[in-house]
């Protein structure tokens, strides 16, 4: 029996047991029973997806709720949702989303790599004025500047650069630091998360050597 197969015979125990088996309580973020503001539910959940999106999830379920207990029916959160997917989309947070339910949609995500090709859109880009390129990785440890060094060296031999100049290595390094960090939520260790993330687009990279 499907998920809203299940709905629709009104087998909702079953249909939770089935939601809980495919997707589990950490990828499972339900806003209806956390009553949140619209605008608090679109930073958490971004923050929430992006978090997945470095650790590896394939796909996750967002419950918003359909607004049955308003009294017009209308659900602020779910088309606060609506409006964010299709952005975190655009960005290469995620792959794609559907409704799953009418108050829940699957997102499923995409690879780590994909925030390298981002697009910087006009309504959606980061600071104007980032800080001085010497004093963004002067702040990671030895051993995070290392593994960025790796993953740089790992992304110029996919492109076919053998034996890259320092400069190149350098500008490299810079650039999958800005692509990852800047995709990196708020608040949290986002050094640990940063090491996730970079693990992640080593292991896409190693896969097409």
């Amino acid at each position: 029996m499907s998920r809203k197969s299940a709905s629709r015979s009104g087998d909702f125990p079953l249909a939770r047991a089935f939601d809980e088996i495919r997707f589990g309580p950490s990828r499972t973020l339900n806003l209806r029973a956390q009553q949140p503001t619209a605008m608090q539910a679109t930073a958490q959940t971004e923050a929430w997806l992006r978090t997945l999106q470095v650790q590896g999830a394939d796909e996750a379920l967002v419950i918003t709720g359909r607004g049955n207990r308003s009294l017009d029916g209308y659900s602020p959160v779910r088309e606060a949702i609506i409006k964010l997917l299709p952005s975190l989309r655009r960005r290469n947070v995620i792959d794609g989303f559907e409704e799953y339910t009418p108050g829940s949609f699957v997102v499923s995500f995409a690879p780590i790599r994909a925030l390298f090709e981002a697009p910087l859109r006009r309504r959606e880009k980061g600071p104007l004025t980032p800080s001085p390129r010497p004093a963004r990785l002067a702040a990671l440890d030895a051993e995070t500047l290392r593994e960025l060094r790796d993953l740089a060296m790992l992304a110029l031999a996919v492109l076919g650069v053998k034996s890259p100049t320092a400069a190149q290595a350098e500008d490299e390094m810079h650039r999958q630091f800005a692509a990852l960090s800047s995709a990196l939520p708020e608040g949290g260790d986002r050094e640990a998360l940063l090491q996730q993330a970079m693990m992640r687009a080593a292991e896409e990279y190693e896969s097409d050597r």
